[in-house]
Formats: structure tokens, sequence, C-alpha cells
């Protein structure tokens, strides 16, 4: 996978809540959470019964990934409004939201300033003009944009939540990987020359000048950098953590 390709899968963030019931129990969380069955003991005085509410799938530093966090991350990914590369298996989803975990971890030990309201209110307004399915519910208004969250499970609240998070973690990678990149004007041409306009002659169109489209292929390069410093710092919170991937049937010890 590219770097650029990684860099957007890896933000398109889900909401892993840290203060919840299963937090504080990954050590010894069994793979299933169940609810007894209302009137406690069965007729015949036998033992309560349960039903499954939920899955254990991969323990990351002591937080836990539930098979309920993969539904919402698929769900979520549905939403995005422009979804490229290969469909996402549940193997490849697990890894994402296992990278995100880590992520989140890092982002508690270095809090920035949160996403200011007015901005995540912005991105939405634009995500609901830019989502294709958006044009048959009619999202430019209230009803046909809940009716659309709705279809996909989430609440408004929800909805919004999880793009505020988003959000604040691509700001938490911005600062921490951004700010000391540089990309100079060799590099640039370099770009333009020897990617850029072979696309433009294979396709027979006019290339457009460097100067008209420099800042985009800056913003590119830095895409690069930044995806690139991204996954090899993953690669070091997880040599230097814990991960813990369940396979179906296997119950924490």
């Amino acid at each position: 996978m590219g770097a650029v390709a990684f860099l957007g899968i890896l933000v398109a963030m889900p909401v892993l809540m840290a203060g919840r019931l299963w937090a504080g129990q990954a050590a010894a969380a069994p793979q299933t959470a169940t609810l007894p069955q209302a009137g406690g003991a069965v007729a015949n005085g036998g033992p309560e019964l349960g039903v499954v509410m939920d899955r254990l799938v991969a323990v990351v530093n002591g937080d836990v990934i539930l098979e309920s966090d993969v539904d919402e991350e698929r769900r979520f990914e549905e939403v995005q409004p422009f979804r490229s590369g290969p469909v996402f298996t549940r193997d490849r989803i697990v890894e994402r939201l296992i990278d995100r975990t880590l992520i989140l971890q890092q982002a508690a030990l270095e809090p920035e300033e949160s996403v200011a309201d007015k901005d995540v209110d912005a991105q939405i307004a634009t995500l609901r003009k830019d989502i294709p399915a958006c044009k048959q519910y009619h999202c430019e208004t209230d009803d046909g944009w809940k009716k659309y969250l709705g279809d996909h499970r989430f609440t408004e609240e929800e909805f919004r939540a999880r793009w505020k998070l988003r959000m604040q973690l691509l700001k938490f990678i911005e600062v921490r990987f951004r700010s000391g990149i540089r990309i100079t004007d060799a590099e640039i041409k370099a770009y333009y020359d020897k990617t850029m306009l072979p696309e433009y002659v294979k396709r027979n169109v006019t290339p457009p000048k460097l100067d008209t489209i420099q800042k985009r292929i800056e913003e590119v390069l830095l895409q690069q950098e930044v995806g690139a410093l991204l996954q090899d710092w993953l690669k070091s919170l997880r040599a230097q953590g814990s991960v813990r991937i369940l396979v179906p049937g296997e119950v924490t010890p």
C-alpha cells in the first residue's frame, strides 16, 4: 500500500472510547460479553443463560478492540465521499483499528488544543455536499441527512463525534510529523518532470506549467513523507508495545 493511500486509510477515524467498561478488564476479559436473560435463573433451576453481545478482537497495550468496533469502522468507511482502492477485508480493518488505537494512546500523552466546533460543522456541511449517495437522500436538508446517517446506523451525534475525532487525530499527525518536513524546489521539479509530464504525454494532453501547480505537487510530496514517517513510527510502537490479535474461539488468559 502506498504512503498516501495508507495515510488516507488511517485517518478515517472511529471512536475508541478509552473509558468504557472493557478497558479496565483487558487482561482478564472473556472473549464474549453476555447479558443474562430476563428473570434470572431458568424455570428448571439451571444456571442463567446469556446472549452474546460482543466479541473481543484484539488487545493493544491493555485497550481492547471489539467486533462492534470492526462493524462501526466498516460502516464509517461506507460514508466516506472519496473512497478508492481495494475493498477492506475484516483483517485489514482490524489492522487499521490497531494502528489507530496506538495513535490514540500516543495522542493522549501529547494533548493538542481541541478542534473548534465551527471547523467540525464546516467540514460536515461540505461532506453533505460531497457524498455521492447524498443526492438521492437530499442531505442538504436536515431530515435527509438524518435519514442517510440512520441507514448507516449512525445518529447525528455519533457521526459528529467520530468526525471530530478524525479531525483531531489528523491535527496530531500533522503537528508531530509534517512540521519538520521541507520539500525543496528541486524535489518539486523532479516530480513534475518524472511523474506528471509522462502522464500528460501518455494521455496526449497539454500539461499545465509548473508554477501553476507547484503548491499541489508540494502537498503530494508532503503527504508521501508524512505517510512514510507514520508507517515507521507505527512499526516502532508495535515493536515496543503489546499487540495481540485473537482468533475466533480464543479466550484471553
